[in-house]
């Protein structure tokens, strides 16, 4: 089998299964994602010829299917564990002000959220590759603007900027409530201890929190 091997739906899908599952898939299992009458062992064994020569390859193990690292590259793999926390509440409620009102500066963030901002908030975020400075306002005393990144779309899952969710979407998901989106929010200083958000905001700030791992430590705090 070569690479100009064509992917048909049903195998597409056998590789989507089997990729999104952090588990092996059973072969029954995989037989009722594509169909009973479609021959899946017979997929299954082309879908694992087209792999032999990749950086992964499709293991059978007591009937169950995976992915795995192709063995010549084992040697190469490690993990990097991280220390897990959530975002704090300041930087999740800067973030989301950022991701839908950019270029903003750092006084238009605190007039949206009724509160100063520390620079130890706008740090955890540079420090997540989640937001960059951009260019000075011409305005006086020439603030920096702040975009958010391509490692922001990429952690959450997003092809670009217009794919961030609306108020009818949010709404929907329970996250937006019928006020406006940052009335609701307490206003509390930053340099006040960190806290998580708890499930039942109902507005963006707690949908970006409740991805938002891994994140380092929070450094200290103008």
């Amino acid at each position: 089998m070569t690479d100009t091997f064509e992917l048909t739906h049903e195998l597409r899908l056998l590789e989507a299964v089997i990729f999104a599952s952090g588990e092996p898939v059973t072969t029954a299992m995989l037989a009722r994602q594509v169909g009973e009458d479609v021959n899946v062992l017979e997929l299954l064994g082309d879908l694992k010829k087209h792999y032999e020569t990749r950086g992964v390859t499709l293991i059978e193990t007591d009937g169950a299917w995976s992915f795995r690292t192709a063995p010549d590259l084992s040697p190469y793999m490690k993990i990097t564990r991280q220390p897990r926390r959530k975002l704090p509440r300041a930087a999740a409620e800067v973030l989301a002000i950022i991701a839908y009102h950019q270029p903003v500066t750092r006084a238009d963030i605190e007039s949206i959220r009724g509160v100063d901002t520390s620079r130890g908030t706008l740090d955890i975020l540079l420090e997540l590759g989640w937001i960059r400075p951009g260019k000075r306002r011409d305005t006086p005393g020439r603030p920096l603007t702040w975009f958010t990144t391509p490692d922001f779309l990429s952690h959450f899952n997003l092809e670009s900027l217009r794919d961030l969710p609306g108020l009818d979407e949010l709404k929907a998901a329970g996250l937006l409530d019928a006020r406006p989106v940052m009335s609701n929010l307490p206003r509390e200083s930053d340099n006040e201890p960190d806290a998580e958000i708890p499930d039942e905001d109902n507005d963006f700030v707690a949908w970006v929190s409740d991805e938002t791992e891994p994140v380092p430590e929070q450094g200290a705090e103008e």
